[in-house]
């Protein structure tokens, strides 16, 4: 396999023909077509382009254009692009694109087959979600300053996100109105607009508290603002302004900034429940999953702690 970098294949691709006249008719009708009918972004449609324009150069020369490729030749070129060293994800996404491609031209019946259908994509690898050290998260946890209001809103975020499991989006746009601290709850909106109830925990309430006492008040003003955490703008943060203060305060906790990320609290959570005894279908209801098979991963997380606590600790491992 080749050692070439992600910039040399790009370069080897546009070392090959150009795309032909017709193959690129074809791309432009079938890239319209889409947005036309599910309205995609332009970095999809420009990623759609991107991996059919790389097979259209590929194929150039060999005889028989994009419209007419069939299953030996786009076999042949996913091996080639194997042997180039391209990732299997990104042959499994350029497979992606050419069954819509293929798809489209079989709904308009402009060819009778589908030249993908028995093209089975790469097997990608499952990795694993990467937990802190319950060490790491005390000392994350404990590293916002607390003399400021920002400082006691940053402690009451990671706390939440670590006490709650919540994604970064759930975080940053929950309202005030979410939190019941009567109750030590809070309702979160998740993927699907699907709402679930996830206790606070003590600790996490306690900051939350804080934060409503000392620190909320300093930021609203006299404003009456829908976010419960806000930015000295009256604005809820967004999910790149909580990403650098989660890697301002591991480098302030001694932890790698390059080995942390506001996900990782997430996956924390969820890793150090199941270490302590957490059901797994009660985690998938604290974690918003729709399906049991997305939690089961932390199982295989929580398996390699105990592999490794044993190799670590017993006399005979």
């Amino acid at each position: 396999m080749s050692s070439s970098t992600p910039a040399e294949r790009r370069q080897a691709i546009l070392a090959l023909p150009p795309v032909p006249d017709a193959d690129a008719v074809a791309i432009a009708a079938f890239l319209d077509a889409i947005w036309a009918e599910s309205g995609l972004a332009r970095p999809s449609l420009d990623s759609y382009r991107r991996d059919l324009e790389g097979y259209a150069r590929w194929r150039n020369g060999k005889g028989g254009g994009l419209p007419a490729a069939d299953r030996a030749s786009l076999f042949d070129y996913l091996a080639w692009r194997t042997r180039e060293g391209y990732s299997p994800r990104s042959n499994a996404r350029l497979l992606s694109s050419l069954r819509a491609f293929f798809a489209h031209r079989l709904r308009r019946g402009d060819r009778p087959d589908d030249p993908t259908a028995l093209l089975d994509p790469p097997k990608l690898p499952r990795p694993l979600p990467k937990a802190l050290a319950e060490s790491q998260i005390e000392a994350l946890l404990a590293a916002p300053a607390l003399d400021d209001p920002l400082g006691i809103r940053d402690r009451a975020m990671l706390e939440l996100m670590y006490a709650a499991g919540l994604r970064v989006s759930e975080l940053v746009n929950v309202p005030a109105n979410a939190v019941n601290l009567r109750q030590g709850v809070i309702r979160v909106t998740g993927k699907g607009s699907k709402d679930r109830l996830v206790p606070l925990g003590e600790e996490s309430q306690h900051w939350i508290e804080r934060y409503l006492a000392q620190s909320r008040p300093a930021l609203a003003g006299k404003r009456s603002l829908a976010p419960l955490f806000l930015t000295p703008n009256g604005e809820a943060p967004t999910r790149q302004q909580f990403w650098a203060l989660v890697k301002r305060y591991a480098v302030l906790a001694g932890i790698d900034p390059a080995k942390i990320s506001p996900h990782g609290l997430r996956h924390s959570f969820a890793t150090h429940l199941l270490n302590h005894g957490a059901d797994l279908r009660a985690l998938q209801l604290l974690l918003g999953h729709s399906s049991l098979s997305t939690t089961q991963i932390y199982t295989l997380v929580a398996r390699e702690h105990l592999k490794s606590l044993h190799a670590r600790h017993h006399p005979r491992a």
